[in-house]
Order: C-alpha cells, then sequence, then structure tokens
C-alpha cells in the first residue's frame, strides 16, 4: 500500500514547516508539499493604526531580518507622506541594509545551509549544523562568530538598535552619524568585507566542486524570475524598479506602485502562506512541476539573474565568473547559496564605499511630514527576497488597508515545486534514507525561507485542520473548518 512520509520539522530555518511525501504502492513519489504550520496574520492587526508606528512595530514581524521590514516600512511611509528623505537620510538608511545583509548571509550560509556542504549532507545529525562545523573547523566558527557580533555592533553604533530598530522614520533617518562613529564602523565594515573574501573563496575552492553534481540535479527546477535593479540594471537592494524576467531571459520593468498590474495572488486551502504569480504574463498559475504557469522565483539567485551588473568590483568579477559558469538565468536551485556569497561580498564593499562617502555625516537626515488621506508602496530587497509593503491612509494617517508580499512568499510556489522535484528524483521504490530526507530539506534551506514573515491571513478566515492518530502513526479521524 501507498505511505505518506512527513519531516517534521524542517531544520535549520526561520520558523516551522513541514514536508508531507506521497508514496504510490511501489514506493515512488506520487505528491510532495511543504506546510507551514503557523500564521502571524500581521495585515489585519495593522488596520486602524497610525501610520507612523508601522516602521518600528513592523520589525516584530522578525528578528532575524527586522531591518528589511523597518526599511521597506519607512520607504512606504515616505510614499504615503508624499516626502523625499535628504540624501544622508537615504544613505544611512543603505548602510544599515547592506550591514544587515552580511550578518543574515553569514547566519544562513554558515549556521543553517552551509552545514550541508562543510559537514556533508549525509553526516549524522548531530554534527550536521554549526556546531559540527565549529568543532571540525574551530578557526572558521570564531570567524563566524566574530563577524556576526561586528555586524550587529555596525548596527547598534549606527542606529542605536540591533534587533529592533526605530531610526528610520518618515522622511528620513532620526540619528545622524558622528564622525567618531564613522570611523569606528569603517574600520569594523573593513574587517568584514575581509571575511566575505576568504568566505567566497573557501567555498569555491573547498565546498561547491565537491557537490557541484548534486548542485546541478536537486531540486532544479524552471522559472521566471523578480528583483530590483537601478535605472540602469545594475543590482541593487535598497531602491530602483521591479525587474520581472521570464524563464528564458526577456524581462519587464516598472515600478513599486505598479506591482498589482503585474502579480496576483493565489490561495490554496493546504497552506497559511499565500501564492504569488505573475498575472501580467498571461498564463495564469499552475505550479505544475513539468508545466508551471506565472511562477517566478526571488532571493538571492533572482537578483543576480535579473541584474545586468553589480556596482561594486569584487562583486561584479564573482557575478561575471558565476554565469559563465551556470549562464543567465542560472536555474539551479542550491546555486542560491553560491548566489548568497557574491550577495554577502557585494554588501560588505557597499558598507565600506557607503562609510567613506563625506555626505554620510551630514545632520540634514531627515525632512518634517504632515499625515494626509494617501496610498505607498515602499519595497526594498530583504535576503529572502523582494519586499513589498502597501498601506493605504485616511485623512489622520490611520492605516485603512495594508498590504505585505514578502520574499518567501514570492518563493512559496517555487519551493514547493522543487520539494516535489527533489523527493521524486531521490525516492524510488520504497528506498530512503536519513540522508535522503535530509536533502529534500536542502532544497528549502537553498531559498533560506522566513515562515514567520511570510504567514498572512488574506480574507479574515482561518483554515484548522485536527488529526488524530493512533500509536503507529495512522490517522484514523480528521477534521477541518
Amino acid at each position: 500500500m501507498g505511505k505518506t512520509l512527513t519531516i517534521a520539522p524542517v531544520s535549520r530555518l526561520e520558523g516551522h514547516a513541514k514536508v508531507t511525501i506521497d508514496l504510490d504502492d511501489a514506493g515512488n513519489v506520487v505528491d510532495a508539499r511543504m506546510q507551514t504550520v503557523e500564521l502571524r496574520g500581521f495585515e489585519r492587526f495593522a488596520i486602524g493604526r497610525p501610520v507612523e508606528e508601522m516602521p518600528r512595530i513592523t520589525t516584530s514581524i522578525c528578528g532575524v531580518c527586522p531591518w528589511s521590514h523597518h526599511l521597506a516600512s519607512a520607504k512606504t511611509n515616505d510614499a504615503v507622506f508624499g516626502v523625499t528623505p535628504p540624501p544622508a537620510g537615504t544613505k544611512l538608511r543603505e548602510l544599515c541594509n547592506s550591514i544587515a545583509f552580511t550578518e543574515e548571509h553569514i547566519l544562513h550560509f554558515f549556521f543553517l545551509a552551509g552545514a550541508d556542504f562543510v559537514m556533508g549532507p549525509d553526516a549524522e545529525y548531530p554534527v550536521r549544523n554549526v556546531i559540527g562545523i565549529a568543532q571540525a573547523n574551530p578557526d572558521i566558527g570564531k570567524k563566524v562568530v566574530r563577524n556576526r557580533h561586528l555586524g550587529a555592533k555596525m548596527l547598534n553604533i549606527v542606529s542605536g538598535k540591533t534587533i529592533h530598530p526605530v531610526t528610520a522614520v518618515p522622511g528620513g533617518f532620526s540619528k545622524p552619524l558622528k564622525e567618531a562613529e564613522r570611523q569606528k564602523v569603517l574600520a569594523m565594515a573593513e574587517e568584514v568585507l575581509e571575511f566575505a573574501k576568504f568566505s567566497m573563496s573557501f567555498a569555491k575552492e573547498n565546498l561547491f566542486p565537491k557537490y557541484l553534481d548534486v548542485v546541478k540535479t536537486l531540486g532544479v527546477i524552471n522559472t521566471g524570475f523578480m528583483g530590483t535593479v537601478k535605472d540602469d540594471g545594475t543590482f541593487d537592494c535598497y531602491d530602483g524598479k521591479i525587474r520581472l524576467m521570464k524563464p528564458d531571459g526577456s524581462h519587464t520593468d516598472f515600478a513599486y506602485d505598479q506591482y498589482l498590474d503585474h502579480i496576483s495572488e493565489n490561495v490554496l486551502p493546504w497552506s497559511y502562506m499565500k501564492f504569488p504569480y505573475a498575472k501580467s504574463w498571461g498564463e495564469g498559475f499552475d505550479m505544475n512541476l513539468d508545466a508551471p504557469k506565472g511562477i517566478y522565483r526571488t532571493n538571492t539567485l533572482a537578483r543576480l539573474n535579473v541584474c545586468d551588473k553589480m556596482s561594486t568590483p569584487l562583486a561584479q568579477a564573482e557575478l561575471e565568473e558565476f554565469r559563465k559558469e551556470f549562464g543567465r538565468p542560472a536555474q539551479a536551485t542550491l546555486l542560491y547559496n553560491w548566489a548568497r556569497l557574491i550577495e554577502l561580498l557585494h554588501h560588505a564593499e557597499n558598507a565600506v564605499r557607503l562609510l567613506n562617502d563625506p555626505e554620510i555625516t551630514s545632520k540634514e537626515t531627515r525632512v518634517p511630514v504632515t499625515p494626509r488621506a494617501a496610498r505607498g508602496v515602499g519595497c526594498t530587497e530583504a535576503p529572502r527576497g523582494t519586499l513589498i509593503h502597501d498601506y493605504t491612509t485616511d485623512e489622520k494617517g490611520m492605516i485603512t488597508k495594508c498590504n505585505l508580499i514578502v520574499g518567501t512568499t514570492h518563493n512559496n510556489a517555487p519551493i514547493n515545486m522543487s520539494v516535489k522535484q527533489a523527493a521524486t528524483s531521490l525516492i524510488q521504490n520504497g528506498q530512503y534514507d536519513e540522508g535522503i530526507l535530509n536533502k529534500v530539506e536542502m532544497a528549502i534551506r537553498a531559498y533560506d525561507p522566513c515562515l514567520s514573515c511570510a504567514t498572512h491571513n488574506l480574507d479574515g478566515t482561518i483554515a484548522v485542520s485536527l488529526e488524530i492518530k493512533d500509536a503507529d502513526g495512522n490517522v484514523i479521524a480528521s477534521m477541518r473548518n
């Protein structure tokens, strides 16, 4: 008889999820899904709040990437109030964004995804983690911890707060950067840049070559991509326009506030996460593994695919080498990890560049704002992908409508497609082991999903299912509202 395999919880990611894999009578995969088993519902309880509170309270959505929500919300407030921050205010926001990216990418590669490459995907579970990395490579472990600490310390100096920032405000940045602070942070940023160089070289020389066959085959799907670029197509994670690329490499660019002309969101009954798709392609939505329709991806690999070039020299050299090896657009899912290290290098370079800009210590960091009835759309690139905040306010500046589309939500359909591809290719005739199931998880971890960010309630109802199992794990009764 057929059976269902359950991986719960999926390990080394932010949030809570499980994978269910349905096998037929012969032990081959019929279907596989990643199901998010949590709900935050932030969009609903934002309604009725003063819009200027949003940059402060959206940081509580996620403690891993609070800066992304903080900055996207501040940019949305700028649009609602109809103001443009002074140059120094914008540069301080961008600086914090790049520092936060370095901290988060170090976290994901070395703490979450990297153990599969450093220790090996078939390594024993107790050592297939950051502790195992530190035990096997103590010098690397020390560097990882120090450079994550430096990222947090830099954010604390620049903004006064690391985890739940409050410094990006409507109209700019509330805290000018003093010259003594600039010099102190610059020295730290230069050290992080050296670690980014080391990480890139270490992975290319010691990790990725050993698993290139896995990279080229595990979780591979064919989709479009989306990310932010400047007007000339240059990679940018703070500001620009959205580029939506089809699987063949052709693309369309549009302003943030036009996203509803290009993207729609689907709801399926088995997930708390919505399923965005590219409605402007005119294909509808279908996450069929063999013939997907309207599916695009965001996050590191997507950003490298959609951009024409990088704005920093070391990252540009790595991008050229990456494209020579894998083409454009690259489709292999595990390449997200390679792309993540290129981005780490870029953001370390960018932080040093901004700290060497004389204007960044200007005291003119914000402009005044006045409440009004308006709609504003703000967007940044979060580590997990394109992050869109959309607020509508009344004449007193109170929120009447709120919509968030976060990076992991964009990737919901692709993650499920990658999970099914990985499970289908690895599980044959009922044969599987812990290493094979971990490789299915690797297809998820490559996307660096942030599930607490991504679970939002669309229509005010919550689907709840209850399963009762016997001692052998068989479902003997189930209920669903």
